[in-house]
């Protein structure tokens, strides 16, 4: 007999672009399991992660509310997030769930009973980084706790696969390249190490004298497959242990990664498509329709709500205002949609914010980019997908008029909530120097 409550299992991914996996469309099979549970499920193909990095997607992943509310703008911010804003672990606590988290510590995601570490971050002369395998090492014995209790069950688990730095194990670090990556003539990773702030820190998980851009896209590549096989073991031990009927999977990711898109490399900086672009597909077997693409535009703000829907728990958060709504109404109107335009954000080695619309792209910059890229960046998303041409000069009605959206915006924001938008408070310099794995983990440790 099903659970009254269903059990969940959220698949959380660090730096996961959505066109790099197959069942997106991506030329090569990088993710051959999570096909099959999209399949089988209902994929989300306008997800997006509108407050970069880490730290604010998360935030509001976890809580339904945006980047005013959470108060968490930044990679590194300057305090919790408040105290009235209840996490989902929280909420369905008061439903009779068993929650815990993996990959995260209890300090700044509260609420969860459990909290497990794994260990990701290893150098070229300690590779391969077995990231998913440390966590399945953690995560099967508390799985097999977790269905054994007579309680629903949340686990959440923050994977760092694919996030640099992509070392992967065998064969994953050769299933998509056969070349050599050191050979002479080829100059695209000249740019890449002449970028100071990170040229010591991607020296460290590379081979030396690497000169082929493509091997590490391949590496990259090569985590997602390997993650997937370690995805595909959570899975089929939920149905070993006769769960998975009761189990609702969601399958999304903190920001999508550039891999040498708009000189941009091998990391999560810009506003650009590539660093804004998740994945997010829904299944459970049963309850949630099989072989559904959804045109939603949907952000993190969306999933504690649509999550709470669909497991039939919106009285838990009865009293709760959530910025965010469920896209469990998509699941079958497929061509609906909440909202089509909406604020972005980034507060990582610089600050930037912006408007997107299915159209128009506007961010401006809040201090100098370290990159060297202009301060106002203007892209007509339709004829230039690939966001190569800055129309900001050339486009400046239009520009005004996403300006003009993103003020209106912030100031309706901030006359509702009562908080601050505290990406103006923050300064944050462009002479960061990222040396090493151990200054990198510190970093991204959130």
């Amino acid at each position: 007999m099903p659970a009254k409550h269903p059990n969940i299992v959220m698949f959380a991914i660090d730096s996961i672009r959505r066109d790099h996996m197959s069942c997106y469309g991506y030329g090569r099979l990088t993710t051959p399991f999570l096909d099959r549970l999209a399949a089988g499920g209902t994929l989300f193909e306008n997800a997006f992660s509108a407050y970069i990095p880490t730290t604010p997607a998360y935030s509001s992943l976890l809580t339904g509310c945006d980047v005013i509310r959470t108060q968490q703008p930044s990679l590194r911010p300057k305090g919790p997030i408040p105290g009235e804003l209840p996490l989902l672990p929280a909420l369905l606590r008061s439903a009779g769930y068993a929650t815990t988290c993996v990959g995260f510590g209890g300090e700044f995601y509260r609420g969860f009973d459990t909290y497990l570490n794994f260990e990701g971050w290893v150098s070229w002369e300690d590779r391969p980084a077995r990231k998913a395998e440390n966590l399945n090492a953690v995560t099967l014995p508390e799985l097999e706790r977790l269905a054994r209790s007579p309680k629903p069950f949340l686990l959440f688990l923050r994977h760092m696969d694919p996030h640099a730095p992509y070392l992967p194990p065998a064969p994953y670090d050769t299933m998509f390249y056969s070349k050599n990556p050191c050979a002479k003539g080829n100059t695209s990773m000249k740019p890449v190490f002449a970028f100071k702030p990170f040229a010591d820190f991607l020296r460290s998980w590379m081979p030396p004298g690497i000169t082929d851009k493509d091997y590490v896209i391949a590496q990259y590549d090569g985590e997602l497959a390997y993650m997937d096989a370690c995805i595909q073991r959570i899975v089929t031990r939920l149905e070993e242990l006769g769960v998975l009927e009761d189990t609702l999977i969601v399958i999304t990711g903190d920001h999508g990664e550039t891999l040498y898109d708009h000189g941009i490399y091998f990391d999560h900086h810009g506003l650009y498509e590539p660093t804004l672009m998740v994945p997010l597909i829904f299944h459970w077997p049963g309850r949630v329709p099989g072989g559904v693409r959804a045109r939603a535009f949907t952000l993190h703000e969306d999933l504690v709500p649509t999550v709470l829907d669909v497991c039939g728990l919106k009285r838990v958060a009865r009293g709760v205002r959530f910025d965010g709504k469920s896209n469990r109404p998509f699941f079958t109107d497929t061509a609906g949609s909440h909202r089509s335009e909406f604020y972005i954000s980034e507060c990582t080695w610089m600050r930037k914010h912006g408007w997107r619309t299915p159209l128009w792209k506007y961010w401006e910059a809040l201090e100098p980019d370290f990159h060297g890229k202009p301060p106002v960046e203007l892209y007509n998303l339709v004829e230039d997908p690939q966001e190569s041409r800055n129309l900001a000069e050339q486009e400046p009605e239009i520009v005004e008029m996403l300006r003009g959206r993103l003020r209106r915006w912030e100031t309706r924001r901030e006359r509702v909530t009562g908080k601050r938008s505290l990406i103006h408070e923050y300064r944050l310099g462009t002479d960061l120097h990222i040396g090493s794995i151990a200054t990198a983990k510190k970093l991204q440790n959130r």
